[in-house]
């Protein structure tokens, strides 16, 4: 047992703030602005000038690419091509492996004002299979090694672009899918253990899973299941498949469907391919790619509606977000549900007629806060493509929670890097769309929790609540710089958290036979 003393930011109800909490064996007992008797005896851990929270939530998250990418080559902070040509070059020198992968290319952010070149990695990689991924993880750049041992499987697919190397929409799930499914289950397994530690140090205490990119069977849903099972530090997992095939989650007693990939309904901006109702402003046009017809994504929504799931998809332009709330109302207008927490992913550009569907029908949203003056999509490109009236609009998270609309904050790792600290300081600072720090830490947490069920335990410091707490440098309730909060530390289960580095074939049949329901 024990008694933490100084500013403890419940966010519950009320986002009261009290001096004391008490936590045993995993559990909050007590929080209030007094210290019961029965409780004064107990050790205490005086925070001082800092601030105890709840733990943070990332509520989307491409888990095993993250895990895959953090342990490659990150090349999202080089000003030029040629810094990433030698980024590669070294990157190349110390490699063991037969392929080579990199994530974070931008046009937008290096001097030359474009992507690396099938020609340039040639250069630096002659002999590898090389992939560079573009930091928004719809489009990759891959050598001539690469793209001889793919052509006869991709030469026929949209978004293919063999002069540049680019490959884009079914291209680019087609080379991802091959460099996933070739990787060691061990080494994926331990890229994991890093990834929970390197999260864990954020101060996140849960991660929302999207799965299914390209491993036979599924197999890295089933993995993932595996992994989130294995766990003993109190890090939770929870796993949606990215497919429209009900049986990949009901085989696996999963209660959520849905995700990126298969279940994107668009592309994204940076690739000129998220779904527009109006066209592109800018020379190259076009209103993007709707992947599906209303036709299927119905279907779809319906039947997992009917079969009692949780549904989320991913949605980035207008178009693909009206198409999703027409989908999950023509799914619930057919088999009304009370609680189904169904969900529309990023809502970058969402329509008022979309956003009242949301509201009306309890649709809740898993948005990207680090979007917003996001470095590798500047927003003078966004005005480029979109024009400032449009452009205007993005991500409205303001107007979402006036609405009424459940709204949680998510990385979508790889693409930008889990930092909740990031996710507020953006939140608050969003011009006209600006919410208070209150509601931007309750996204952070409580609402992640609640995107999958689990409020009744996690997401407030509240009695009978599971211990999940993370200790910051400050209260974020009154300091005047959201960006310089520190993760001092992360408690969960009410214990400092022990990392997740383990003997991985143990911890894989720990996995296997444990009775944990962490997935």
């Amino acid at each position: 047992m024990k008694v933490y003393q100084g500013t403890i930011v419940t966010v519950n109800q009320h986002d009261e703030v009290c001096r004391y909490l008490v936590e045993d064996q995993g559990r909050i007992v007590y929080v209030g602005h007094t210290l019961p008797e029965e409780y004064k005896s107990v050790e205490r851990i005086d925070l001082g000038s800092k601030a105890l929270i709840p733990a943070f939530v990332d509520t989307h998250q491409h888990f095993a690419s993250f895990s895959t990418f953090q342990a490659g080559l990150n090349v999202m902070d080089a000003a030029s091509n040629e810094e990433i040509k030698q980024m590669i070059r070294d990157f190349y020198k110390r490699s063991k492996g037969k392929t080579l992968i990199c994530f974070g290319a931008s046009p937008y952010s290096v001097s030359e004002g474009r992507l690396i070149s099938r020609a340039e990695l040639d250069e630096v990689c002659p002999d590898k299979e090389i992939m560079v991924v573009k930091y928004d993880g719809h489009a990759c750049i891959v050598n001539s090694k690469l793209l001889a041992k793919m052509n006869d499987k991709v030469k026929h697919l949209r978004g293919y672009h063999p002069d540049t190397g680019e490959m884009n929409q079914e291209a680019f799930f087609t080379f991802s899918d091959y460099i996933t499914g070739s990787l060691s289950l061990i080494d994926l397994f331990k890229n994991m253990q890093a990834s929970v530690d390197f999260q864990a140090s954020h101060g996140i205490g849960m991660v929302h899973t999207v799965s299914g990119v390209g491993f036979i069977g599924n197999l890295d849903i089933t993995f993932e299941k595996i992994f989130a099972r294995s766990l003993q530090n109190g890090f939770q997992l929870r796993v949606f498949p990215q497919s429209m095939n009900l049986n990949v989650a009901k085989s696996r007693k999963l209660p959520r469907i849905g995700g990126c990939f298969e279940c994107a309904l668009d592309g994204c901006f940076g690739s000129h391919d998220a779904a527009m109702n109006e066209p592109y402003s800018d020379e190259a046009g076009g209103d993007g790619v709707l992947y599906y017809s209303d036709e299927k994504v119905i279907d779809f929504c319906k039947k997992a509606n009917c079969a009692g799931l949780q549904i989320e998809m991913h949605a980035i332009g207008d178009k693909a977000f009206d198409q999703a709330t027409r989908a999950l109302k023509a799914a619930l207008d057919d088999c009304p549900r009370e609680n189904h927490r169904h969900g529309i992913i990023h809502d970058c550009l969402p329509t008022e007629e979309g956003i009242k569907i949301c509201r009306d029908y309890h649709i809740q949203m898993p948005v990207q806060s680090a979007f917003i003056h996001w470095k590798q999509e500047p927003d003078e490109y966004l005005v480029s493509i979109m024009g400032q009236e449009r452009a205007s609009r993005l991500n409205p998270i303001k107007t979402f929670k006036e609405n009424g609309i459940v709204v949680s904050f998510g990385s979508d790792a790889p693409c930008t890097s889990p930092d909740p600290i990031v996710w507020m300081d953006r939140a608050v600072h969003n011009g006209n769309q600006s919410v208070t720090v209150q509601e931007a830490l309750r996204m952070c947490t409580y609402n992640g929790c609640y995107a999958t069920f689990d409020e009744k335990q996690r997401g407030s410091l509240e009695a009978g609540k599971i211990a999940d707490m993370v200790i910051l440098s400050e209260n974020p309730y009154t300091t005047d710089n959201i960006a310089g909060l520190k993760v001092c530390s992360t408690i969960l289960g009410g214990k400092p958290y022990q990392s997740a580095k383990t003997s991985v074939l143990p911890s894989i049949l720990k996995g296997l036979f444990s009775t944990n329901k962490n997935y």
